[in-house]
């Protein structure tokens, strides 16, 4: 046989010259739950090793992950119901804990990158991404709290904001906010194929965000949020927010939905960022304490999988996970 591809197999360091994906580290965003109050550091149930984290907890959370090299974070408010309402007002109002613990993020650590959530959801009474009136989520009624929230976030010091509404327009909207109130600088990572997934659940519980029971409230987001039949149109979603402005593309889920990464990858020029979300990453761990699966080996191929079907850029639940053991890889070599 003159072709033996074994021969690029051998050894460790054969092997290494010859991978095609890399996974490092600056490719991970962490996220952050967040909550009001003090020393407040709380166990997500459904995703055990998340908190939910007071302001404070937050900044030695985030301390601990720029030692690792972590230097990428995207931040989820969890509101207390009595400053929910159905035109999510408490979103743009300056004594929002959010933003305030965005301001002191980027105070304190201004190095890193501090990603943003754009959606009325966490403050919506109703549970949902957009306004709820006659028993529908209104598209364009939606975009004008969108552009107050984004500007106000722009102005706490979030680096790059994350539509995650799924509104038509609302990139574009966001975009020429931001630019009318000076913030040409605020970058845009649009969830551009955000898919009507059943795998939020841990998220949910997290920030307790789920859409609320009522006559009046639809029951799910399946008219706003992607088909997970569908393909082609993530890349009429993607072709809208590229030329609304976008700076980022983003497909969530992403372990479910790695051929559309591809195809996004494929179809545009912008960094593509992938979500490996909340229920993707409960089945991993829930196998590995069971024995199941060795968390150690399965994490990495899982985010390297992501790597490799396109994404430049992985929000993932282990992501600190990740940098502590490429710290104990380093330290061992």
């Amino acid at each position: 046989m003159l072709r033996r591809p074994r021969r690029n197999r051998v050894s460790a360091a054969v092997r290494g010259m010859a991978q095609e994906t890399h996974l490092s580290v600056e490719h991970l965003v962490q996220p952050l739950f967040l909550v009001s109050g003090k020393n407040t550091r709380s166990e997500v149930p459904s995703l055990p090793g998340t908190f939910r984290l007071s302001p404070d907890e937050a900044l030695r959370e985030v301390e601990s992950c720029l030692k690792l090299g972590i230097t990428n974070f995207i931040a989820f408010p969890a509101i207390p119901e009595a400053l929910k309402d159905k035109t999510a007002t408490h979103s743009y109002d300056r004594s929002n804990f959010y933003l305030q613990t965005a301001t002191a993020i980027k105070k304190q650590f201004p190095e890193l990158c501090l990603i943003s959530d754009v959606a009325m959801d966490p403050y919506n009474s109703d549970g949902h991404d957009g306004l709820v009136q006659g028993g529908q989520v209104l598209n364009d009624a939606t975009l004008p709290i969108l552009k107050q929230m984004a500007v106000a976030q722009a102005e706490a010091g979030f680096d790059l904001l994350g539509p995650s509404d799924m509104m038509d327009g609302r990139v574009e909207a966001i975009r020429e906010a931001l630019d009318e109130a000076g913030f040409t600088h605020t970058g845009i990572m649009s969830y551009t194929a955000k898919y009507a997934s059943a795998f939020y659940g841990p998220f949910r519980d997290a920030l307790d965000s789920a859409p609320k029971a009522g006559d009046d409230i639809p029951k799910d987001k399946k008219t706003y949020q992607m088909n997970p039949a569908n393909r082609r149109e993530a890349l009429i979603e993607g072709e809208l927010d590229t030329l609304e402005g976008a700076d980022y593309l983003m497909v969530k889920p992403a372990l479910h939905y790695l051929d559309v990464i591809r195809l996004m990858k494929d179809n545009f020029d912008l960094p593509i960022a992938a979500y490996h979300v909340s229920g993707e990453c409960a089945m991993l761990l829930a196998a590995s304490r069971n024995g199941w699966l060795d968390f150690d080996k399965a994490m990495p191929e899982t985010l390297l999988s992501i790597r490799r079907a396109g994404a430049d850029v992985i929000i993932t639940y282990f992501a600190k996970a990740y940098a502590e053991m490429s710290s104990r890889a380093r330290a061992a070599f």
